[in-house]
Parts: structure tokens; sequence; C-alpha cells
């Protein structure tokens, strides 16, 4: 896959360069990423894509632990939005 489908803004490339990033910064670069990626993308192929592009040569980032964290978060299970996120199901 090309690198800059998968990071097109080159959010976490950038994490990668900024020395003493902190886990929290790079969470929140991650919800950044995250929240630009296109409906319907496949996350995970461009989380792993991610980690095998950066982690080798960057083995105690703290990024490479938010993308494999990212890798285990639930999928998504569809919006709730409207009647059926106030009242039970029928």
């Amino acid at each position: 896959m090309e690198q800059s489908l998968n990071d097109p803004k080159g959010l976490v490339r950038e994490s990668y360069n900024i020395d003493g990033i902190t886990e929290a910064e790079c969470r929140s670069i991650f919800v950044d990423w995250a929240l630009s990626r296109p409906l319907g993308g496949d996350d995970r192929a461009a989380i792993l894509a991610l980690l095998d592009t950066y982690s080798t040569d960057n083995p105690d980032h703290p990024m490479n632990t938010v993308l494999n964290e990212g890798l285990q978060a639930p999928a998504k299970a569809g919006r709730r939005g409207g009647r059926k996120a106030r009242v039970a199901n029928d």
C-alpha cells in the first residue's frame, strides 16, 4: 500500500521525527490521524503498514505502542444516532 494513502497528512511520519514525544502526544496524533481517514477505509491494514514502515527503525518510540493498541480496538459497530440512540430496541 502506498504510504501517502496510509498517512496522507504525514501525521504519523512526523510523530516519529519529534524528539521526546510522549505517549499522550502520540495518542492525540493518532486520534487526528484516525479522524482524517476516509470512511470505509481499511484502518487495520493502514496501521500495519505504518508499523512496518516506522517501527523497525524506531523500536522504542511511543507511537509503536499507540499503533499496536489501535490494532486491538474493536471494530466500529456503526452509528447509533437519532431515536435509536435514545430508545431501547423494541
